[in-house]
């Protein structure tokens, strides 16, 4: 993906931070110099496996659509109508893969710029026989600005991006109000935004700023959860957060709606 100079701050689903590991495992670097261009991503060290190089090159073609700044003709670019989710990291693509399958009804937009992942995901789309899935390799925000036109989108998942625990670098969280008000303006009416984490000061900054988005509603607002949503059945516990979940750290799902 390539930085798009907008005002959101850097973070990546799926990235790892300085001490926390990611949700395949990788450990980052000691420290991440903060970029004077915005992107939603960061870069992370990782080595192709022989196998994913392989996915690469036999389901690539097919999977891997080319960034190109004008809006996407999805029915095309899946070989059907029908609703269209995007996918904001993918990491190695457990989760995806899974919730491709379990709804095979909708097609999924995924955005993930780590080449390992990339080629993970396109290995599980060959071995499970998954059809409704399409990879873009580029910056998520320019795939908003430039291939996503308004009210396109039934809606957006954003799982265990990454936390940026350290206050001072909490600037770079991806979910901010300009980039939710984008989201949101992509949406159709009715459409939701579902995201996920596994730290709870995130999970709390998430929680304000989608209640501050006008045009978002909290689905799980009477459910008695503090505002966080029951994890919704179409998303699976990947192995870091069972592990996780075994030593006791906790996981929260939000799920807002558009209005109507």
């Amino acid at each position: 993906m390539n930085a798009t100079p907008a005002p959101f701050p850097t973070a990546s689903a799926n990235a790892p931070t300085p001490d926390q590991p990611s949700a395949d495992g990788a450990t980052a670097p000691a420290s991440v110099a903060h970029p004077k261009t915005i992107k939603s991503f960061v870069k992370r060290a990782g080595r192709t496996t022989t196998g994913q190089a392989k996915a690469f090159a036999d389901l690539g073609p097919r999977f891997v659509l080319p960034y190109a700044p004008q809006p996407l003709d999805a029915a095309s670019a899946f070989g059907r109508s029908a609703p269209l989710v995007l996918e904001i990291g993918f990491g190695m693509g457990e989760a995806t893969a899974h919730i491709a399958r379990v709804r095979p009804d909708d097609n999924f937009l995924c955005c993930e710029v780590h080449e390992p992942g990339v080629g993970a995901l396109l290995k599980r789309i060959g071995e499970q026989d998954i059809a409704n899935i399409r990879i873009l390799q580029h910056d998520a925000v320019e795939v908003l600005d430039h291939m996503l036109p308004e009210a396109t989108l039934d809606g957006v998942h954003i799982f265990f991006p990454d936390p940026w625990h350290k206050k001072k670098h909490n600037k770079r969280r991806l979910i901010q109000p300009p980039l939710v008000a984008k989201l949101v303006s992509r949406l159709k009416p009715g459409g939701y935004l579902h995201c996920a984490t596994d730290w709870q000061p995130y999970a709390e900054q998430m929680l304000a700023v989608l209640s501050a988005e006008p045009a978002l509603v909290n689905t799980a607002a009477d459910a008695g959860l503090g505002g966080y949503a029951p994890q919704p059945d179409y998303r699976p516990l990947t192995k870091f957060e069972n592990r996780g979940l075994r030593l006791g750290h906790g996981v929260w799902d939000l799920v807002f709606r558009r209005r109507t």
